[in-house]
């Protein structure tokens, strides 16, 4: 449960303003909100999965101390990053919204397309190599979902009162208060 808890609060504030709120948004204009979260569930329970099961397979396969120093440095390394980051350095592509498929398709494609190699991913998969994998997958997820909801359902309101370099300024702590904490353990 500990792993969830840390997992959410570290993914939520992180992804707060990032891209997967934008595509979010973009799409809950075009779509209902429910396809539109309904699609975020749906693609951020595979990449979790994926991210939790490659974090437990490097765990397995180098051990759980050299894992420990990698993930407080990748964290470091995200903090830092966030930290230096301008609001101007976000992506700012163009949303295909694909045409005439489902918006529940659409939008976990775009998400899948979006959210592949990106810090929360990145981040998933280095907290299963310290925590439980269920817990971070759990925690995640629900996130990921939690942010989505937001952006589907109110991200227009709640965006534009929240700079988005506040957000990263924020994430940017918290990764590397995540870095000290697996130092210090």
């Amino acid at each position: 449960m500990l792993a969830a808890l840390q997992t959410f609060a570290l993914i939520a504030l992180a992804e707060l303003g990032d891209k997967s709120q934008l595509v979010c948004l973009a799409l809950a204009g075009r779509y209902r909100p429910r396809d539109v979260l309904l699609g975020a569930v749906l693609a951020f329970s595979v990449l979790n999965g994926l991210a939790v099961t490659v974090g437990a397979a490097l765990t397995a396969a180098i051990g759980p101390e050299p894992l420990r120093w990698l993930a407080a440095a990748g964290f470091a390394f995200f903090g830092i990053s966030a930290l230096l980051a301008s609001p101007e350095d976000e992506d700012e592509d163009e949303i295909d919204t694909g045409g005439g498929r489902g918006p529940v398709l659409v939008t976990a494609a775009l998400l899948g397309a979006a959210e592949i190699g990106d810090k929360t991913q990145l981040s998933v998969a280095l907290l299963s190599t310290v925590h439980e994998p269920v817990g971070v997958w759990l925690g995640a997820t629900l996130a990921l979902c939690a942010t989505s909801a937001v952006a589907a359902y109110a991200g227009s309101l709640v965006l534009a009162k929240l700079p988005v370099a506040w957000t990263q300024r924020a994430a940017g702590v918290l990764f590397l208060l995540a870095a000290v904490a697996l130092v210090l353990t």
